[in-house]
């Protein structure tokens, strides 16, 4: 599945390189030369992965990185460090600041993309085209099909969404305000209550199968998608 990719590289020869191999690979590059003009894309839409040079004029990589996993809204991003710096300090350095990984360069284009699927699969899964099998619910991104053992499920694009959203961070309780976030965008401006409507029609979508008892209401957080047993805190 494509991703959108922000690149933060100031040179223009080795930005124009991976912009098109990245872009050949299917995915959505958006490019900045320094941290300041990443910063205000970051501002208006978050990217799913970060590519980030860390030698930039003005701020530096790593204290943009360091920036982004200290604000709650940027601190789950994934981030991948660029640079020419090969000690192993250097790695540590990075890697301490949150970077999910670190190319030294020079780098081949078939391994960096190696790299960001790597990644995306272990830190954004819905951002990949892995197929996803829970109980017996079955999603697969490429083909855009869902099925609860040889019946298949009929889903609009953004129910499809938000179950992928959901099947790819099982067990775990996302609020209305973080399902816009990952599933619309948080750049687009909906009311928190949209997401009830598109929960009600996904399990409407569901009950035929049974499956809908796996996407759980937490009273007073929001939702979760369990194949296990009801807890004791969720309701229907």
């Amino acid at each position: 599945m494509p991703a959108n990719i922000l690149l933060v590289e100031d040179e223009p020869a080795i930005q124009e390189l991976i912009a098109a191999n990245l872009a050949r690979a299917g995915h959505h590059v958006v490019r900045a030369a320094d941290a300041e003009t990443a910063q205000r894309i970051v501002r208006d839409a978050l990217p799913d992965l970060v590519l980030l040079d860390w030698m930039l004029p003005g701020m530096s990589g790593i204290e943009f990185a360091r920036r982004l996993r200290a604000d709650e809204r940027t601190r789950e991003i994934p981030i991948i460090m660029l640079t020419a710096r090969g000690e192993e300090q250097d790695k540590v350095s990075g890697l301490e600041i949150g970077a999910d990984d670190y190319i030294t360069k020079p780098f081949s284009p078939r391994e960096l993309v190696a790299r960001i699927k790597a990644v995306l699969r272990r830190r954004a899964p819905q951002a990949t085209e892995d197929a996803v099998t829970i109980g017996e619910l079955r999603l697969d991104p490429a083909t855009h099909r869902v099925s609860a053992g040889d019946r298949p499920v009929n889903l609009g694009p953004t129910e499809f969404r938000l179950l992928h959203f959901l099947m790819t961070h099982p067990e775990r309780v996302h609020s209305r305000a973080q399902l816009l976030d990952q599933v619309w965008g948080d750049h687009v401006f909906v009311e928190e209550r949209t997401v009830d409507v598109h929960i009600r029609r996904l399990r409407g979508a569901l009950e035929p199968t049974g499956c809908d008892r796996f996407i759980q209401t937490v009273r007073g957080s929001g939702y979760r998608f369990s194949a296990q047993a009801d807890h004791s805190d969720t309701s229907r």
